[in-house]
């Protein structure tokens, strides 16, 4: 069953929604491959996603930048479209956010 929201959102107080979240295999830079969590015990591991909008309570974040957070520590994904722009949005634990970047992750040189 796929879940879609029309129009725009506003997160409660202490919630940060995210959108683009990572998916699928990543290979780093190095070469080193990162496999997908599908449902396997491999892959698991932390993913970037894109702050969408962020709760008048959340100040250490903000709508464009992108956070880095524990495997699993966001929701289920619902499916918002905004006029012509479809996109995945997640709730993500606060808590569970371990970076923070202005820019994209495949411009962060490590």
């Amino acid at each position: 069953m796929v879940n879609e929201v029309y129009g725009d959102i506003k997160p409660l107080r202490n919630k940060v929604i995210v959108r683009d979240i990572e998916k699928g295999q990543q290979v780093t830079r190095g070469g080193i491959i990162l496999p997908d969590d599908d449902g396997k015990d491999r892959g698991i591991r932390p993913r970037w996603a894109k702050v969408y909008k962020v709760g008048s309570e959340i100040d250490f974040v903000k709508e464009g930048q992108w956070v880095y957070m524990e495997h699993g520590r966001w929701g289920r994904g619902v499916t918002l479209k905004k006029g012509n722009d479809e996109f995945d949005i997640r709730v993500a634990d606060p808590d569970a956010i371990l970076l923070v970047s202005d820019v994209p992750p495949e411009e962060i040189h490590v």
